[in-house]
């Protein structure tokens, strides 16, 4: 189900419709806001051209968030690799002292 949601980013009211629930869309948008005011606070270009910039640097944050999600996947399964080889290991030796204890 949608919610809709009011939010304020640039002292302007925008409705917002999503799946999440009000706290989490409320967080997005006042990301947003804060975004584009640290960058209209130090660049006197148009509104739109802000609004760009924010939208790329909010982009560039997810991009590399994800890319950092998809090296710590690529971690965690070199070492469930890593494990397995390790648990069969255990196990080839654990055959191997109980050959020689008999």
């Amino acid at each position: 189900m949608k919610n809709r949601v009011v939010v304020s980013i640039c002292g302007q009211s925008f409705t917002l419709m999503a799946d999440e629930d009000e706290a989490y869309i409320r967080r997005v948008a006042a990301r947003v806001d804060k975004e584009i005011g640290e960058i209209a606070a130090s660049f006197s270009g148009s509104a739109a051209q802000v609004a760009v910039l924010a939208a790329v640097n909010l982009a560039d944050e997810a991009m590399k968030a994800q890319a950092g999600t998809e090296g710590l996947r690529a971690q965690i399964k070199d070492m469930l690799e890593e494990t397995t080889r390790c648990k069969a290991e255990i196990a080839e030796l654990r055959r191997e002292l109980s050959r020689m204890k008999k």
